[in-house]
């Protein structure tokens, strides 16, 4: 029972998403000529002469520092177009290195090269800030990339915006000047402060709350020399960063739906882990409790994360196939060796079945062939109708910070089938599959939020209908059955209360052991983590959660 089923596979090294390109070559003409000879005829216009040769192969050293030098030379006395002509886009690197200095405020600019590795040749930026009447210094350090030009052979500069700050990314903008939001005084949902000193894990989260609210606070902007990202889909939106404060604003007090003492231990939880993110939910309402990464700074995988969350899928599933009337978990369910849906045949790891089981034991012991086998019995768009209408996926969710609000795409045959358990195309992050597991303790779907939305008159997400009672509770035993005597029991042992979970195991092409999942909850919290790359749910992503619950 406690043995979680890998998901697999059989039949040959085709994976279930197949690309292909071919490349072929046509020789043309009479075929009695030199096909080189026309090629050199066709590029010049003088049949029999010989074009001048292109240079090719690896650039030399000379080449690299040497065309470094000129560029970093150009960009110093402010000859942008000069600069700009050396790079392989030099439109948009005039565009950025004209509008440099305006932006930025910059004087004394003094851009000091290091010494180049292969390619590329970091350098130091130093300048005087010079705005209205407030000065300061500025520091950093930053690269640029040189490489060769495929038509003319000459060295050339691979432009792009990380080489004007190495923090600038397509779209941003380094400025200086009076900053569009006011600083905050971000406070839980006790009134305790959250600052980054205290909760580095928070860091991106209070500038992502910055950004959308402190205009709502009575706080005041200050100067400050910042990146400003380019604003895009909120699923990979990152905040605006502030680089240096030249005159200190007021802050403004936000209140938010964080605890503390929940945010500290999910902060531990993840710490000295090379990879783990956590969210944690109050059911009842969906405020969100605490999200964490490691490391923390970075992108934020816990909200924005897109990431195929294998057999924790199996809660909507189970969902769905009681809704349908298509199992129960008394019900006789065997879970196969062996299950081939559209032409794929799926095998259980190590070949493992539970013969005369009822679905019960196949969901504790998360038995991948027993929801694989339903596949002939849905419609293409069964799941994406569950995950959306009754747990509300991809909704759009307004959470008040970006987030991946998760996908469930309709498919067909093997793809759907592997849907069922978490693979395919079906991508969550822990704040979904936080949100999943909270569905089913309140019975019903409450989209998560971190800011309330009478703030802003924000409207939230509502799931188009619940489950049905007796379906919900139905879930709920399967998970409680999980997290006593399933795969689950071990991270939750010694809990008490009202108790569910859910493990689970991603495959990820190319990566040896499969992303960990594990999602519970325990009264009103529910929580979700996930350590890529580190094996089985219950052990690797269990503590996570288990630590998180405790302290909730």
């Amino acid at each position: 029972m406690r043995r979680e089923v890998r998901y697999g596979l059989i039949g040959g090294a085709v994976a279930l998403v197949v690309g292909g390109v071919g490349g072929y070559t046509l020789l043309g003409g009479s075929g009695d000529g030199d096909p080189a000879q026309e090629v050199r005829a066709a590029r010049d216009g003088k049949p029999g002469d010989a074009s001048p040769e292109v240079k090719s192969g690896p650039l030399s050293a000379d080449e690299v520092t040497g065309t470094a030098g000129k560029f970093l030379d150009a960009w110093r006395a402010g000859a942008a177009d000069k600069a700009a002509a050396l790079t392989d886009d030099a439109k948009a690197a005039a565009a950025g290195l004209a509008a440099y200095p305006k932006q930025t405020h910059f004087t004394d600019l003094k851009l000091t090269p290091g010494k180049a590795t292969g390619d590329k040749v970091a350098y130091t930026v130093a300048a005087q800030i010079s705005y209205k009447n407030l000065k300061a210094p500025v520091s950093y350090g930053t690269s640029l990339t040189v490489k060769r030009d495929k038509e003319t052979g000459e060295p050339r500069i691979a432009w792009a915006p990380s080489i004007l700050h190495p923090k600038l990314g397509k779209g941003d903008v380094l400025r200086t000047g009076e900053a569009e939001a006011p600083p905050i005084k971000a406070v839980d949902r006790n009134g305790a402060e959250l600052t980054k000193e205290a909760h580095p894990a928070l860091a991106g989260v209070l500038d992502s709350l910055r950004d959308k609210y402190g205009k709502k606070t009575d706080g005041k902007p200050g100067v400050e020399l910042s990146v400003h990202r380019a604003r895009g889909d909120k699923a990979t939106q990152r905040p605006d960063e502030t680089l240096k404060v030249l005159s200190k604003g007021t802050p403004g007090t936000l209140k938010t739906t964080l605890d503390a003492k929940v945010q500290a231990a999910a902060e531990k939880a993840v710490k000295g882990k090379p990879k783990a993110s956590a969210v944690a939910l109050k059911p009842s309402t969906g405020e969100i409790l605490a999200i964490a990464n490691s490391p923390e700074k970075g992108f934020n995988t816990a909200t924005q994360g897109s990431l195929a969350p294998g057999s924790t899928m199996k809660i909507v599933t189970a969902s769905m196939l009681i809704d349908k009337g298509l199992t129960a978990p008394g019900k006789p369910h065997p879970c196969e060796k062996f299950v081939t849906v559209g032409g794929w045949k799926f095998q259980n790891l190590n070949k493992t079945e539970i013969k005369d089981g009822t679905f019960a034991q196949s969901f504790a012991a998360s038995c991948n062939n027993a929801f694989i086998s339903m596949a002939p019995k849905l419609a293409d768009d069964d799941l994406t109708k569950q995950a959306r209408d009754v747990f509300g996926i991809g909704l759009n969710w307004q959470t008040g910070i970006p987030t991946f609000d998760g996908a469930v795409p309709v498919q067909s045959d093997a793809q759907m089938a592997a849907s069922l358990i978490g693979q395919g195309g079906v991508r969550m992050n822990p704040l979904t599959v936080a949100s999943v597991a909270a569905t089913v303790q309140n019975g019903g779907f409450h989209q998560p939020y971190v800011v309330a939305p009478s703030l802003d008159g924000r409207a939230l997400a509502k799931a188009p209908r619940a489950m049905k009672p007796d379906t919900a509770s139905a879930v709920k035993s399967l998970m409680k059955l999980t997290a006593t005597s399933g795969t689950a029991a071990e991270a939750m042992s010694g809990l008490s209360g009202d108790i569910g979970a859910k493990t689970g195991s991603a495959e990820v092409d190319g990566q040896e052991k499969p992303n960990a999942w594990f999602t519970a909850y325990r009264g009103d919290i529910a929580a979700a983590a996930v350590v890529p790359a580190s094996g089985h749910g219950g052990s690797n992503a269990g503590p996570v959660v288990r630590s998180i619950l405790s302290a909730g």
